[in-house]
Parts: structure tokens; C-alpha cells; sequence
């Protein structure tokens, strides 16, 4: 792909003459430049196409492996020898399967989160979907909203827009009429309507989505330690079955196709081919299921990344209050008058078309005055935290206010400020009306501003907030609450949800890393947090070694859910917030978020549970070839009786184990986790079965001794690996015992059932040998429960 840089210049817009500019397109033009293909058609990209899934499921490095050894025995030796390869047909279709459910669930999800641009046509402003757009439309853009495509800037009234995420330049950017507006960038403060000038493929936007492949960008422990795991398989395997072909078809002198069939028999069962299909099984049903709840997971190891984080940030306003508020009290201030204070109010509300929580619960208490005209406006800013507005009054006097947070508007020591203080210790939000004494455009407009009321605001406490928040203290994950809201006011909401700690003020946090991490840790609530010291606390709590999750809807929350290792984002959040979340809650519940650390958990302890068992089979089948070349015997297994074994104690319940409910908290290590079980494990099972083939061969003698040697060996080499499962299975509940009881029947079947007999080449003979067979698995089940207990207190996980 050519690379674009973000700071290249657009391609220059058509002159738009002033009508254009107030009516936009007209329904002709649109359908001229659809014609033309002139249409922002780019693909919806939220999950892998149908030709990769096909791919990644098929032609995998293990496919080829079993696919070369499957087509050679289907040449040399019986159907039943064949086994094998129909069964990875079987895991490839059902792993293709349920990634395309997974990627219908994940793609009618991102149509119903994705946000709809309002684009201005015949004069009327509508919301389209973002594939409608055409070349030279014109798109209005207010706080939150997302630039899905080039453009110019035809209006603005306040905008600014942050490009960080295109250019890294943190500040916001302010645009006046002929400035760029580059796809990706979004609105901070004000509005305006720019006019497209790129669209399609050929916008930044799309080339930047391209780009990045939202199934590869979180990082995933589990498939990182499996692709090192199979790695290392690789590196055993190769010498081993060149080993085992030597000694299979020169040393012994058995006829060719028999040895062929011992030699793949002995090769096969060294891939561990179903652990990767399992865990990306586990995965997709994990976003099904989640999608069920109105969970958007825009990246499949997004699940497992927040079952693994300790702390969390969340940011107050839509995460633990509702987005509403309403006006409580308004309090005048040195005597102003309370009838024409409601008259600014009721402007101010106004003057703004956009309005946020506290504004629009301000509109709701105070209708507009008629006579009032708005002639100047200063769009509210996080950074600024304060919005304002100058007005021709119906007297045809003019006058100029602000309205924000009173500890920024007001020099330390005002009288208020301690009025204020009391109203946020109740968890009350407060707002300062204070009359300008300088012009908007000044440099500090709330310099020499004269205090006039205070407007009281009640948060909606989310009734599902108490018992997520409980829920986290539970699972020992850290809350941290992070807000532009004053902290005291921040700290008594947090408070009436019972999450206790201590409270600072952000603005007296130290700038050096180190040390902010340190307040990080003893505090819990902060108030007046800017959007770049949230950006850094995320930071600072990640140079500590913390899995950080952040939570949030606003714009000012953007960078800070970009750099953490999750971001969650509300539905009914900025688009810009959406774009760049991993998790979206589309039914804007943050109490979905224990339902995904459970999916995450129960993804992570299953597939820790199954890779055991397919490791341990891998262990067991690469040591029984070395002892094979070492004692220069037969390999006691033909492909069927493997088929048969790694089917029961494997394949089968390993499915179950996969999908199982499973609560236990989310370890690191993986890797080291899972092959401190497999190596003794594997070890235990393939000495054991090795010294009964031994035995077997010494006791049996004549004509068909080594099918009889084999079926001993395969006994004892079932037995155990039904330990192993057994073990693997705890702790019990009654679908466990039943799947375990129902493996041995099935094998039971096959030993007594005298055609399934024959189809696997299991007969035993005699009495003794088999009851040897038994004992010796006996004897290795107790090492086995010896071993594992020593290796947990030995090499701790």
C-alpha cells in the first residue's frame, strides 16, 4: 500500500459558493457522482473476510504436515489407518464454522454501533450511513464526532478538532473556513461543517484502516505461548521422525506398507493440530455469546486481555452516573437578581446547538428568552472546562458570560469556592454563571469575571454501578476513578457506590512518571483530570507493571483508551471513542463488563485445561519414538489405535473442557503453566506404556504377537491418558464425571464389540498380560498424581 502522510496536502475542494455552502447537494448532484462512483464505498472491516478464514483454517503449517501423511496412507494401508485426516477435515469445517458465525454476529453488531454522519442536502440536514457519502457532500460536525472523510472547512463557529491520533500533535486544533479537515481527526469543541473532498479509498481514513487488521493489534498471551509451543513441537518432531523412518523401513524387516503405516502411526499423533483450532474456537463463541449481550468486541483477544487486567480507570460521567442531570437549586451570588439570571441561563442553553449533560439539563429547567440574541460563542472544552457566550439583550444592551466549573473560574480564597465545597461533598455538581469583564477572543476571557449564581446539578447514579464496582473489589481488580468533574464532588458520587479510598485533586499530581504512579496507587478517586493527564496516568500505571483497562464516552477520553491495554467505550459515545475502543458496550451498560471478564476467564482457564492434553500426548509420542530407535523395535501403534485413543481422552472432551463455564482468576505464564503438567505427564504415560510393550513382547510369542503386543500397549496408554483427563477434568461437577465415565464406555465398546474389534486391530489376549497392562497404569496413575503435586509446590505458576 502507498503510505499517505497524515500532513500531505488534500486535493483542492471546488469553489462553494455560499448557497452550496447553506443547502449542500442536491438530490441530482448526489445521484450524478454516484454514477461516477464517486461514493465513500469503503467496506465495512470489523472481522476477517470469508477467503481468510478459509485460509487461516486450512492451509496451516500442521494442515500440511497431517494432509502429506494422510495421502500416503491412503495408499499403503487400510481405511481405518486413514482416520486421522477425516478427523482435522472435521476441526478445520467446524473452526470455519464458528469463525463465520462469529464473523455474522461481529458485523451486524458494528452496523448497529456505527455511527451515522449528518449530511447537509437540499437544505436539509440528515444522518446517512458513512458508504452513502458522496464527493463534494457537505458534513456537519459538532463535539464527538469523527471526520470519516477528507475535506475543507466551509464553517465554524468554535471548532477545534484533535488530530493526535493522525499527526501526535496532543493539542487541539482551531479550524476557520478553507483549513483541512483530515479523516480520522475529531471534534473537541464547537461545530461546523466541512465539505468532502476525498472520499472512498482515496481518504486517510480508510488507508488507515487498512492498515491496521483489528484481529492482530491486542496482544494475546494465549496465542503467543501456543505459536511458541508448536514452534518447539516443530524443532522435536523433525529429527524424531526421520529417526523413526530409519529405523521403521531399514532396521526391522517387516513389509514396506506395515512399516509405513507404524512410521506415520508414530509421526501423527506428535501434532498437537486441534490446540489452535480449539482456542480460536473458544474465542469466536466467546464473541458470540458476548455479542448476544449487546457486547461488541472489535478484536478477538480483547476478551482475554480484560480478564487479565488489575485495575481499571473509568471515567465517572456514563460510566457510573447516567448521561442525564438535572438543575436541583440555583443559588444567586451577590445579590443578583434570580429572574434575569434564568433569562442568561435559558441564552446560554441556546446559544449552544450541541449541547452536553450539564447544558441540556440547564435547557430543561430554563426556557429560552426570545429577545435574546447570541453574537459571539465559546464552545465548552475539557481543557478549558468552561463554555460561554456573548449576547444582544432584548433592552439592545450587550453582555458577555461563562459558565464552568466555579474552581476554575474563580481566584482561591472567593467565598464561593467554600459554598461550592459543600454542595460536591454531597456529591452535588456545580456550575459558576459568572459575567465576563473582557471579550471571548481575549486570551483569558475568565480573567476579571464577577461570580453571580451557582447552578446545583444531581447526577444519575447508574443502578448497575454498586455491583460492578463490587464485583471488581472481588476479583482483586483495582478501581480507579477518573474525572474532569471536581474531585471532592467526584469522590462523594464514588462514595454513595461504596468504593472507598482516598480523593485527589489531578492538578497538584506530580508531572515526572514515576512519582504520578506512586499517587496512582494510593489514591482512588481524581477530579479535574485533563485529557493528556489521563493519557499519562494510563502510562504512569503501565510503567508499574499494571494491566490497565480504561472505560469512557467522551471525546476527552480518546487518547487515554488508545494507549491502554483495553479501552472500553459506550455505545452511546463519541464515534471517536468508539473508532479506537476494543470493546464496545453497545446497550451502554458498564455492568456487561463482568459478563466479559467471566467470557475472558473462562477462554483462558479452558484452553490452560486442554492444552495440557493435547501436550501431553505430543510428550508421550515423541518419547516413544526415541525409545522405539533406541531399542530398535516395531512402534507398538498403528495411525487407528491413536485415532481411537486421542479421540476419547482428547478430541472429544477437550471440546467440552473448551466451552465449559470456568471462574477461576486469569494466570500469566502460559507457556510455563502448561508444560510443567505436559512434560511429566507425557513422560509418566509413554514409560509406562513402553515398559508393557517391553513385557508384551517378551510374553507373547508366534503368529500375531504384535497385535497382541499392541492392544496391551494401547490398554495401558489408555488407562493413563484417562487419568490425565481426569485430572484435567477437576474439580468435578456431574457433566465432568459423566463425560469421563462415557469415554471409558466408549473404549469399553470398542474392546468387547467383535467388528469394532476388528475395524481397530484391538484384541486381547489371554488373561494375565491385560491385568500386567493394568497394574502398570495403575502404578503410573499414582506417579502421576505424586508428580503433579510435587511440580505445584516445586515450580509455583
Amino acid at each position: 500500500m502507498t503510505h499517505i502522510d497524515a500532513g500531505a496536502e488534500l486535493d483542492p475542494v471546488h469553489p462553494v459558493t455560499a448557497s452550496v455552502a447553506a443547502r449542500g447537494l442536491t438530490a441530482a448532484e448526489v445521484a450524478e457522482r454516484v454514477t461516477r462512483g464517486q461514493v465513500n464505498d469503503v467496506p465495512l472491516r470489523s472481522s476477517r473476510s470469508m477467503a481468510e478464514i478459509v485460509r487461516a483454517n486450512v492451509f496451516t503449517r500442521f494442515n500440511a504436515i497431517i494432509g502429506v501423511l494422510w495421502l500416503i496412507m491412503l495408499f499403503v494401508a487400510p481405511f481405518q489407518d486413514s482416520l486421522f485426516g477425516y478427523v482435522i477435515i472435521a476441526n478445520t469445517g467446524i473452526g470455519i464454522i464458528q469463525e463465520w458465525r462469529a464473523k455474522k454476529t461481529l458485523d451486524s453488531l458494528a452496523v448497529i454501533g456505527e455511527a451515522k454522519p449528518t449530511v447537509r442536502r437540499d437544505g436539509i440536514a440528515a444522518q446517512v450511513s458513512t458508504s452513502e457519502i458522496v464527493l463534494d457532500d457537505l458534513i456537519e460536525i459538532g463535539p464527538g464526532d469523527k471526520a470519516v472523510v477528507d475535506g475543507v472547512c466551509v464553517e465554524a463557529d468554535g471548532l477545534e478538532i484533535d488530530e493526535s491520533l493522525l499527526t501526535g500533535e496532543a493539542d487541539p486544533v482551531v479550524k476557520r473556513p478553507g483549513d483541512q479537515v483530515m479523516s480520522g481527526s475529531f471534534v473537541v469543541a464547537g461545530g461546523g461543517a466541512f465539505q468532502a473532498t476525498r472520499v472512498g479509498r482515496e481518504a486517510y481514513a480508510a488507508q488507515l484502516a487498512e492498515e491496521a487488521s483489528r484481529f492482530t493489534l491486542v496482544h494475546s498471551e494465549l496465542r503467543t505461548g501456543i505459536s511458541t509451543i508448536l514452534k518447539y513441537v516443530t524443532w522435536m518432531m523433525i529429527p524424531t521422525a526421520i529417526g523413526l523412518v530409519i529405523s521403521q523401513l531399514f532396521v526391522k524387516e517387516h513389509g514396506f506398507k506395515d512399516s509405513v503405516a507404524r512410521t506415520v502411526g508414530g509421526i501423527v499423533p506428535m501434532v498437537p493440530e486441534g490446540l489452535v483450532l480449539l482456542t480460536s474456537v473458544a474465542f469466536a463463541i466467546g464473541v458470540i455469546r458476548l455479542g448476544r449481550k449487546q457486547c461488541l468486541v472489535q478484536e478477538l483477544p480483547a476478551i482475554e486481555g480484560l480478564a487479565r487486567i488489575d485495575t481499571v480507570c473509568l471515567d465517572k460521567t456514563g460510566t457510573l452516573t447516567e448521561g442525564g442531570m438535572d438543575v436541583t437549586e440555583l443559588r444567586p451570588l451577590q445579590g443578583a437578581d434570580e429572574s434575569y439570571v434564568r433569562k442568561v441561563l435559558g441564552a446560554l442553553g441556546e446559544s449552544d446547538p450541541r449541547p452536553n449533560a450539564s447544558l441540556q439539563a440547564i435547557i430543561d429547567a430554563y426556557p429560552d428568552v426570545e429577545d435574546w440574541r447570541c453574537t459571539e460563542s465559546l464552545p465548552f472544552s475539557s481543557a478549558r472546562k468552561y463554555s460561554g457566550a456573548t449576547f444582544s439583550e432584548g433592552n439592545g444592551e450587550s453582555s458577555t458570560w461563562l459558565l464552568g466549573a466555579p474552581d476554575v473560574l474563580l481566584g482561591d480564597g472567593d467565598p464561593a469556592l467554600a459554598e461550592t465545597a459543600r454542595l460536591n461533598e454531597q456529591g452535588l455538581r456545580v456550575l459558576l454563571l459568572a459575567r465576563a469583564g473582557r471579550e471571548l477572543d481575549d486570551p483569558e476571557p475568565a480573567r476579571e469575571a464577577r461570580p453571580t449564581a451557582l447552578v446545583v446539578l444531581e447526577q444519575r447514579l447508574r443502578p448497575d454501578a454498586a455491583d460492578t464496582l463490587r464485583y471488581f473489589a472481588e476479583q482483586d481488580v483495582k478501581a480507579k476513578v477518573i474525572s474532569g468533574d471536581n474531585a471532592v464532588s467526584v469522590g462523594a458520587v464514588a462514595a454513595k457506590l461504596g468504593l472507598s479510598g482516598t480523593t485527589v485533586d489531578a492538578r497538584r499530581l506530580p508531572s515526572d512518571q514515576e512519582e504520578m504512579a506512586k499517587s496512582l496507587d494510593e489514591g482512588t478517586v481524581f477530579g479535574r483530570v485533563t485529557p493528556q493527564q489521563k493519557r499519562d496516568m494510563v502510562g504512569a500505571l503501565q510503567s508499574r507493571g499494571h494491566n490497565v483497562a480504561m472505560t469512557g464516552d467522551g471525546v476527552n477520553d480518546v487518547l487515554a483508551l488508545k494507549d491502554a491495554d483495553i479501552g472500553v467505550s459506550m455505545g452511546s459515545g463519541s464515534e471517536a471513542t468508539r473508532a479506537v475502543a476494543q470493546i464496545v458496550l453497545l446497550n451502554n451498560s458498564f455492568a456487561t463488563l463482568p459478563d466479559v471478564v467471566a467470557e475472558g476467564r473462562r477462554v483462558i482457564g479452558n484452553i490452560t485445561r486442554v492444552a495440557t492434553l493435547f501436550l501431553v500426548k505430543t510428550v508421550y509420542s515423541v518419547l516413544l519414538a526415541v525409545l522405539v530407535v533406541c531399542w530398535q523395535v516395531e512402534y507398538p501403534f498403528l495411525p487407528r489405535h491413536l485415532t481411537l485413543l486421542s479421540t476419547l481422552t482428547i478430541g472429544v472432551p477437550a471440546f467440552f473442557l473448551a466451552l465449559a463455564p470456568n471462574k477461576e482468576r486469569a494466570q500469566p505464564h502460559f507457556v510455563r503453566r502448561v508444560m510443567r503438567y505436559s512434560i511429566p505427564g507425557g513422560v509418566v504415560a509413554a514409560v509406562a506404556t513402553f515398559v508393557t510393550y517391553l513385557i508384551a513382547r517378551h510374553y507373547y510369542v508366534g503368529e500375531g504377537s504384535l497385535d497382541a503386543e499392541t492392544s496391551a500397549a494401547t490398554l495401558t496408554l489408555f488407562l493413563i491418558s484417562m487419568w490425565v483427563l481426569a485430572i484435567i477434568a477437576r474439580p468435578y461437577t456431574w457433566w465432568r464425571i459423566v463425560l469421563v465415565a462415557s469415554m471409558g464406555v466408549a473404549f469399553l465398546f470398542v474392546l468387547f464389540v467383535p467388528w469394532l474389534q476388528h475395524f481397530f486391530a484391538l484384541k486381547l489376549v489371554g488373561v494375565t498380560m491385560p491385568w500386567v497392562a493394568v497394574g502398570i497404569a495403575a502404578v503410573a496413575a499414582v506417579a502421576l498424581e505424586l508428580l503433579w503435586k510435587w511440580v505445584d509446590r516445586r515450580f509455583p505458576a
